[in-house]
């Protein structure tokens, strides 16, 4: 299991999949990123990251992988996997049917942290219980395809969703107390 790391809370990640059972690696390069079972793309700033995928020749390479790989992206890596973004329209790599708006809740003084009621599909997979959602300068999700599957929503909008192998969440779960839940991270490691 790899967590790009070129910006945001990777090491975090890491720590999240390692509580969950998995071995997690740090990605840097096209050549760790093809040795990786699956991928997660972090939070951070989305205009950024693209910028360091361009400079590191990773672009591309992330391109291929979400055509062949199980991928969760969290935050900006939502923003990143939509297949479009507003405010402002950018760049992103259509690997899921979403439309997404970044800084939807507002900005970084608008940071929150909630609690979740996930769908009957989340709970079935995972347990029941809320989820504690840490969400920061986060984006909203505006559109979601019928191929997309909502696993969680916060005041009407996506918050957690699947599609096919891949999931995207607008918060950070890796910021939950981890000593008592890391469901959504065992969730992306049921797709391996």
């Amino acid at each position: 299991m790899g967590v790009l790391a070129l910006q945001g809370d990777f090491e975090r990640h890491v720590h999240a999949l390692e509580i969950a059972g998995a071995c997690a690696v740090e990605v840097r390069t096209a050549a760790e990123m093809q040795q990786c079972d699956d991928l997660v793309i972090p939070g951070g700033e989305s205009t950024t990251m693209l910028k360091l995928l361009n400079l590191m020749d990773l672009k591309e390479p992330l391109r291929e992988y979400l055509g062949l790989k199980s991928v969760f992206g969290t935050c900006a890596g939502a923003i990143l996997m939509a297949k479009e973004v507003l405010n402002p329209a950018q760049e992103c790599f259509g690997a899921m049917d979403l439309t997404v708006e970044r800084n939807g809740y507002g900005r970084q003084v608008d940071s929150r942290v909630v609690q979740l009621s996930p769908s009957a599909s989340f709970t079935e997979r995972m347990g029941e219980g809320a989820l504690e959602a840490v969400f920061i300068r986060a984006p909203i999700v505006r559109r979601a395809g019928a191929a997309a599957t909502v696993l969680a929503e916060y005041e009407g909008n996506p918050v957690l969703l699947e599609q096919g192998r891949h999931m995207v969440a607008t918060f950070h779960p890796e910021l939950t107390d981890l000593t008592k839940d890391t469901r959504v991270h065992k969730l992306f490691l049921t797709k391996l």
